[in-house]
């Protein structure tokens, strides 16, 4: 999910009062509203979906009510559909057998030149010929097909693999760089917004430059108005783009997720990537990606999602955590913006925004937000802090610069026709954003000289400079806006599970917007810098792709250890929340693609898992397809034992012991001997038997046991096992957390209904994709 840049997408304040009713799509058909039906597997055989469904509509609801409420049939890759119902006859549905879960057709929302180079992969680095065979699903807002990233000059026709095809329209073509695109508008009778294409076409941006970093071709000279002018480039710029067009303006429905799904897996792509996010489920198979997800690893595919921008310090929970999914957090790069702000009496304060516009060091009237207001309005409060309404959109701010104590300042700024801008807003401040007018965010402390300025005299003047690029020596860190683990359903299980860059990333955009897309802003560019879990997304999407076209056998899973067990490591001294904010590290391609062994995981490990988490035999069949599959107490495995590349346990407090059961798979050409050597907190005692493993063949597997007692104190202390052949360090984090399960605490109920609180339940702070609500002071 792209964090929501408080003016690329101004309509965002619109919905930030009714965020969690969004979640339902009402129908105008009486109380009828959409819910989505899972039926698990798609059957063998012969298969008509739309009898099978029809049918299972007549048998709940009658033939009469039947005929006009199915919408939309999943029946290439899974098995379920669209259905118009009142909530009595969606609990009917919910019982009849064959049915999995029902759920409502919720909305989820839209969670680089110099971030490849950062991660220690350069232009030159080797790559594989057969890149070209890698298809890269994405699933976003669609594509630009003009851009110069998605060029197709030197490539040849898709690989045969390739079983999808293309919407072609007036508007949209596509080539053999995109060798695939479809649109999805499964949203009822709702009508498309004003600018949007009803083709793959992206309206928005963001879907263009998620595209990009994963597999954007080398575009020289890209920047911003000369900002961070360098090479543009996805992780495998050979690989072939398959778009999958499912988010529209305000939102991305879990009908046209699952419907997007349902063809990317059956055309044949090698990777899914989706930065889009929803409301928590207590639940792995009432959301529609980790259903999703679920499949396209039945089918060889991994599936790269983004963790969600809920932080800001709330300890925000991920939106997306599912175990067969790779879940990524944002990490910064070595560089970053600064803005300085110049005031009539001297003081220099450096702020934070991208800005273009060069006011070429001349000073305007500096004010705050009241001073302009005519007599008989509502109080200076509301307009010092930006309160929608305060100011109206005549020209109050002509020829100023405005100061205000909100984080959308700008907007109202902008609205009064101000020449500028500043704002203070304490969120972090480790990412930039791009603003219609001149703009910057300071800090508190600066902020309140800035204040105090204006306060001391009658002739206050300022001038903002054009961005400038600086060093930022500490990074790699997490950023504030990341949503941060454990896993809210399982804990023991580690979420996110790696970082990648997700903040001031350029990459390709769409021309049919402006940097911003707000009102009056008249930019149209070819790139643009976007921050957020959407961006951090597609990076680990080309990672994954690239170790994929050098290992093409390896499992969905097994691309995940890979990634996760050569990570760079991330210090714990900017972020309390540790592995829970960056996973087992930052990606590292290059490592990758030589991982040494890895913790592979199959769908019997995963269905292992299940009987272990109370999913009963019936339900796991029809996931499944499989009629054999049961809950034995020789399948049915704790937590503990997933062969996942972390290790997890939890506790409310005091001492615990836990015993983990892993096998390693043997990935290099050679055998080798490795050794285990642990790191460990005070509080962690970590026992390895045994502590060497000797592989002789390609294939080889060797299993062992991780006893770890913890004494849990906090909400995270940690530690690491590595397995070390002197060429190989085979790296999983070992995390011991107070923190207890979302299902346990029976904690959704009390959310939403406003009974918890982060101090209960280390929640999340619902509004606009992660930033703060517009109506509350930053």
């Amino acid at each position: 999910m792209a964090k929501s840049n408080p003016v690329s997408r101004p309509w965002l304040f619109l919905l930030a009062a009714a965020f969690i009713s969004s979640f339902v799509s009402a129908e105008p058909d009486g109380n009828k509203k959409q819910y989505i039906v899972y039926m698990g597997d798609r059957p063998q055989g012969d298969f008509s979906a739309s009898s099978q469904h029809s049918s299972l509509l007549q048998a709940a609801l009658g033939s009469t009510r039947a005929s006009d409420s199915l919408v939309y049939s999943y029946k290439r890759s899974f098995n379920g559909f669209v259905a118009k119902l009142t909530e009595e006859e969606m609990e009917r549905l919910a019982d009849m057998e064959g049915v999995v879960s029902v759920f409502p057709n919720g909305k989820k929302q839209l969670h680089t030149s110099r971030s490849w180079d950062f991660l220690g992969f350069p232009e030159n680095a080797e790559r594989n010929t057969v890149e070209s065979d890698i298809i890269v699903g994405m699933l976003d807002t669609g594509i630009w097909p003009e851009s110069e990233s998605f060029d197709d000059s030197g490539f040849g026709p898709p690989p045969s693999k390739w079983k999808g095809n293309c919407e072609t329209s007036d508007n949209f073509t596509c080539n053999n760089k995109i060798i695939g695109a479809k649109h999805y508008y499964l949203d009822g009778d709702q009508p498309l917004d004003e600018g949007e294409f009803a083709s793959p076409r992206d309206s928005a941006g963001h879907g263009s430059h998620t595209a990009s970093i994963a597999a954007g071709r080398m575009v020289k000279g890209a920047s911003l108005y000369g900002l961070r002018s360098g090479t543009a480039r996805g992780g495998v710029p050979s690989a072939r783009i398959a778009v999958y067009k499912i988010c529209w303006k305000d939102h991305c429905s879990d009908a046209n997720v699952l419907a997007a799904f349902d063809d990317a897996i059956a055309d044949g792509v090698d990777i899914i990537s989706i930065s889009v996010g929803g409301k928590l489920s207590v639940d792995y198979f009432e959301d529609s990606i980790s259903i999703a997800a679920f499949h396209a690893m039945k089918h060889g595919i991994l599936t790269s999602v983004s963790a969600g921008n809920l932080g800001y310090g709330t300890g925000g929970y991920l939106t997306n955590y599912s175990p067969w999914s790779l879940t990524v957090a944002p990490s910064t790069i070595d560089r970053k913006f600064v803005t300085n702000v110049r005031l009539g009496n001297g003081e220099v304060y450096k702020g934070v925004s991208i800005n273009t516009f060069d006011l070429n060091g001349e000073y305007y009237p500096l004010v705050k937000g009241e001073d302009v207001l005519e007599t008989g309005g509502d109080g200076n409060k509301t307009s010092r802090y930006g309160m929608p309404g305060s100011l109206g959109g005549d020209a109050q701010y002509s020829g100023k610069i405005v100061f205000s104590e909100l984080s959308n300042g700008w907007a109202f700024a902008t609205d009064g026709g101000a020449v500028g801008s500043i704002m203070q807003w304490d969120s972090g401040n480790d990412d930039a954003s791009t603003y219609p007018i001149s703009a910057a965010v300071l800090d508190q402390d600066p902020g309140n000289k800035v204040l105090n300025y204006i306060t001391s005299t009658s002739n206050a003047t300022a001038t903002i400079d054009k961005s400038i690029e600086v060093g930022d020596i500490p990074a790699p860190f997490i950023a504030s806006f990341s949503s941060r683990g454990p896993n809210p359903i399982t804990v023991d299980i580690l979420k996110p599970d790696i970082s990648a860059p997700g903040v001031d990333i350029l990459a390709a955009w769409s021309e049919a917007t402006t940097v911003t897309g707000y009102a009056g802003d008249k930019r149209v560019v070819k790139y643009n810098f976007d921050s957020g879990t959407s961006m951090a997304c597609p990076h680990a999407t080309g990672a994954a792709a690239f170790v994929k076209s050098y290992n093409p056998t390896l499992s969905p899973a097994a691309i995940k250890s890979a990634l996760m067990t050569t990570a760079t490591i991330i210090s714990a001294e900017r972020d309390v929340d540790a592995e829970f904010a960056y996973g087992s590290g930052q990606i590292n391609p290059l490592k990758a693609i030589h991982p040494g062994l890895v913790y592979d995981i199959e769908e019997a490990d995963f269905v292992s898992f299940l009987c272990g988490q109370d999913y009963n035999i019936t339900t796991l069949q029809l996931i499944t397809g499989d009629s054999s599959v049961s809950c034995s107490k020789e399948k049915n495995i704790s937590v503990w034992d997933l062969n996942y590349p972390a290790f997890t346990l939890s506790t409310p407090s005091g001492l615990v012991t836990r015993v983990f059961r892993r096998t390693l798979t043997n990935v290099a050409d050679v055998g080798s001997t490795y050794k285990a050597t642990i790191t460990s907190a005070p509080e962690l005692n970590i026992h390895v038997n045994p502590a060497a493993l000797s592989f002789e063949s390609f294939g080889e597997k060797q299993s062992f046991t991780v006893t770890v007692t913890a004494n849990v104190t906090k909400h995270v202390t940690s530690g690491s096992l590595v397995w070390d052949d002197g060429v190989h360090q085979v790296r999983s984090p070992v995390v011991a957390t107070s923190f207890q399960s979302a299902r346990d605490e029976n904690f959704i109920g009390s959310l939403l209904s406003g009974e918890s609180s982060y101090e209960d339940f280390h929640a999340p702070s619902f509004c606009c994709r992660g930033t703060k609500s517009p109506y509350m002071k930053a």
